[in-house]
């Protein structure tokens, strides 16, 4: 089997500015993902991992870190409208290039959400192999709000209501179905996937993999501080690699 490991670090992070090599609990938070990715290489063989970056100081830590690449991101890929997945399938077509194999799978690793241990990488794996239609797998977490019970969205009135209604109203939050939330920790690409015309990891044939601990990503400062926090004063159930 053959997996290329993908980490997506661009240089213009407007939530948290120089996000990706801003220390978290000393480290620089892409060192999370280069460690986690070295690890898993480890426990597989054929396994390739690349850096897409448009920034040299990245680069520089990144290599500085264990991870090398000669693979620069191109200018149209490292705006803020471009799509995740065009810079991935970007970094698939270089590699197949440069190391003259079709990777069987794409594990991109999310720099923003580093809170993953290697048995959800591993557990993934196995769901993710098991099914041969498969395009895609997320990590996700069961959502503290739900569609069918408490989240509300303005309707073509003007007025408020439930974001998804039932036949009947669900009455209490045990009995609305479940739902779950991305936590944009990692995804799973089949190679299959690229040959296609979707956009999204979202797909007519996605699977998801489960957390059931604490995983989120770092979109503002206050969620820097608070996964700072944690590590700082060992409130996780699991340690980082």
């Amino acid at each position: 089997m053959n997996i290329l490991i993908t980490l997506c670090a661009r240089g213009g992070s407007k939530g948290i500015p120089r996000k990706n090599i801003k220390e978290l609990n000393g480290r620089p938070l892409i060192d999370y993902s280069i460690q986690f990715a070295k690890e898993i290489k480890a426990h597989y063989t054929n396994v390739i991992i690349e850096l897409s970056t448009d920034d040299q100081e990245i680069r520089d830590v990144a290599d500085q870190l264990g991870l090398s690449t000669q693979y620069i991101r191109p200018a149209h890929l490292a705006s803020d409208t471009a799509g995740k997945v065009d810079v991935i399938r970007d970094v698939v077509k270089y590699a197949e290039n440069i190391y003259k194999v079709k990777f069987d799978y794409i594990l991109d690793l999310d720099v923003s959400s580093p809170l993953r241990t290697v048995s959800d990488v591993i557990e993934a794996f196995k769901i993710m192999t098991n099914d041969s239609e498969a395009l895609t797998l997320f990590s996700v977490n069961k959502a503290n709000k739900n569609p069918y019970f408490n989240m509300v969205e303005v309707n073509e009135d003007g007025y408020y209501s439930l974001s998804k209604i039932r036949d009947t109203t669900t009455l209490s939050r045990q009995a609305a179905p479940e739902v779950f939330e991305l936590n944009a920790s990692f995804y799973i690409y089949s190679r299959a996937y690229f040959d296609s015309s979707w956009k999204g990891v979202v797909t007519d044939k996605s699977i998801v993999y489960n957390m059931f601990h604490i995983c989120f990503d770092l979109d503002h400062p206050i969620d820097f501080e608070f996964m700072d926090f944690l590590l700082k004063n060992d409130k996780l159930p699991f340690e980082l690699i």
